[in-house]
């Protein structure tokens, strides 16, 4: 089981990404943008959104810090621009953490198939802290 940091920002994901490489003497960062996933009719981005960063990684020696942006219509606020990554390659065991977290929680997206994961869910816990899963391919 891996537990990741993964930071948030309002726009300026690439800029810090670019930063924390060049600071750690990181290999530069490959980003993932908005533009990039596949089109959804029920969400029409913006020309501005699609450059926005969904999902770049960073690795600091042999640990890994995740990063994006927030879309314009997911307000940034202190304590939401950090969460914890679960990463496990066990189904089972992470269904039943996202479960037990969930109970007193808010579920943000149910755990589910994604075009970047076989299983994939986001909440916040009872204590205010952002929680994502993700089934590690094995």
């Amino acid at each position: 089981m891996s537990i990741i940091a993964y930071l948030n920002f309002s726009g300026r994901a690439k800029e810090a990404a670019l930063y924390y490489a060049e600071v750690f003497e990181s290999p530069p960062p490959t980003l993932m943008l908005f533009g990039d996933m596949p089109p959804d009719p029920s969400y029409l981005m913006t020309d501005a959104v699609k450059q926005l960063v969904m999902h770049t990684e960073i690795k600091i020696g042999t640990e890994t810090i995740m990063i994006s942006d927030v879309t314009p219509d997911m307000k940034l606020t202190m304590g939401n621009n950090i969460s914890l990554l679960i990463s496990l390659s066990d189904e089972e065991t992470l269904t039943r953490y996202f479960k037990r977290l969930a109970k007193d929680g808010t579920i943000s997206m149910p755990l589910q198939e994604t075009f970047w994961s076989k299983c994939y869910g986001n909440l916040t816990d009872k204590f205010g802290i952002g929680w994502q899963f993700d089934l590690a391919e094995s």
